[in-house]
């Protein structure tokens, strides 16, 4: 039975990103729908698929999953052999643990530089509690990197060697680092970096720059529109 995963603007809807993500990295079969963020009756159309009237929804038969982090689960349940979480009970747990900490934190940063992948990279102040949040960012993805970087013996470029969920959670902050100029060490830059480079996150950045909706909670110099 195929998945259908339930979606928003794929140049701003950063939780929408992290699942389809998942799927595209693991080669994982799935149709896609997309419901635009912008509709006057976005949650009445997200609530013919989930009570919470939020995307991302992922159905898989009979299951009905919300919730960036439990659909990762579901999949890590569903495709055993996908590896969605490193192998290694130790790595694994640290990989949940962060990836539910970027499900519900680094507040701060995200509310003042929302994804928005269409906006050429520009350097924007940011307050002190956005900058704590940068910084926290980079310690714990340096000890993902440090301790378990080599990924089960083999070294890659993701936080736990080979691409994860964790790296599919964190993905859209990568994109946040990169589009605001945001200053950080080098360890995280070349995480930045790799999260760009892998194919599936290149192939989302180029059907998320065809769209056309603007939002205008999302484009952080409005009225001002600026696209690459």
């Amino acid at each position: 039975m195929t998945l259908k995963l339930v979606i928003g603007n794929k140049n701003y809807s950063s939780w929408s990103l992290r699942p389809w993500l998942a799927l595209k990295a693991f080669d994982i079969p799935f149709e896609e729908a997309t419901v635009s963020l912008g509709a006057a009756d976005f949650k009445e159309q997200v609530r013919a698929h989930s009570p919470a009237g939020r995307v991302p929804v992922l159905l898989d038969g009979p299951a009905v999953v919300w919730e960036s982090i439990a659909i990762l689960e579901h999949l890590a349940e569903r495709f055993p052999g996908k590896a969605i979480w490193p192998a290694d009970p130790v790595a694994r747990a640290h990989a949940r643990s962060l990836a539910t900490e970027m499900h519900g934190g680094f507040g701060a940063l995200r509310s003042v530089a929302p994804m928005n992948l269409w906006r050429p990279i520009e350097a924007r102040t940011l307050p002190e509690a956005a900058l704590k949040d940068v910084r926290a960012l980079e310690r714990r993805w340096s000890e993902a990197r440090a301790r378990f970087g080599q990924g089960d013996g083999q070294a890659g470029p993701f936080l736990y060697g080979a691409f994860s969920g964790a790296d599919a959670m964190y993905a859209p902050v990568a994109t946040r680092i990169r589009t605001y100029g945001i200053e950080v060490g080098p360890l995280a830059l070349a995480y930045v970096e790799a999260i760009h480079a892998h194919p599936a996150f290149v192939e989302w950045k180029n059907l998320a720059l065809t769209e056309s909706e603007v939002l205008p909670e999302d484009e952080v110099d409005w009225p001002v529109v600026k696209r690459v």
